[in-house]
């Protein structure tokens, strides 16, 4: 089977499917009521095709873009992930993707954003079964808090279907804020010496 062309790094996966399930596990740490998917037929579908490898198959589970081919995931993740992996699994049909644009820390993308230019593209091929890797750039998804995937064609059908969208990487806990005490007391306070200099001008004039 040809690779084609991938525009970036993709290859077939030979590890077996214990190892490639402990790899794909992102789906666990992404923050999946806040995940947003435009353009799905059917509200809240889009989360489901997040999932654990071993279900990859199910075809109970999936999303489909309703007014044309385009689908547009934000995927907020509860930390930072270095993201190395993308599988992509749908039908050998033409409502498969054709095209994936990929977006870092930009959250709540619409369609109208979409013209700026992505961080990555993969031209896609069909693969029903998610045996095919795509290589984000390490270094620039190093540190992703956001990731939004834009899938703006397919193979000519009128709707794009996806099944399972997986998602390989490193995760790391996100830095939490904490609330910063100020000693108030240590700042002079500049009301109260305008008017220590309002009173010393008062009894000097008396």
């Amino acid at each position: 089977m040809s690779h084609g062309n991938c525009h970036g790094h993709c290859d077939h996966d030979h590890g077996n499917a214990e190892d490639i399930g402990i790899q794909y596990n992102l789906y666990e740490k992404i923050d999946k009521h806040n995940l947003q998917c435009l353009n799905e037929t059917i509200d809240g579908s889009g989360k489901t095709v997040f999932k654990s490898w071993e279900n990859r198959l199910d075809r109970n589970n999936f999303v489909e873009s309703d007014a044309d081919e385009e689908l547009l995931f934000n995927i907020p993740f509860t930390g930072n992930v270095k993201l190395k992996g993308i599988r992509i699994a749908s039908e050998d049909s033409p409502t498969h993707p054709s095209k994936l644009r990929l977006f870092k820390n930009k959250p709540n993308m619409t369609f109208d954003d979409v013209s700026m230019e992505a961080e990555q593209e993969f031209e896609l091929q069909k693969d029903s079964e998610g045996v095919l890797e795509y290589m984000p750039k390490i270094v620039t998804f190093s540190s992703v808090s956001h990731l939004t995937m834009h899938f703006p064609s397919n193979f000519g059908a009128e709707n794009t279907k996806i099944y399972y969208i997986g998602l390989k990487g490193e995760w790391t806990p996100g830095h939490r804020h904490g609330v910063t005490i100020c000693t108030y007391e240590a700042r002079p306070n500049l009301d109260d010496h305008k008017l220590k200099h309002l009173d010393s001008v008062t009894k000097h004039i008396e």
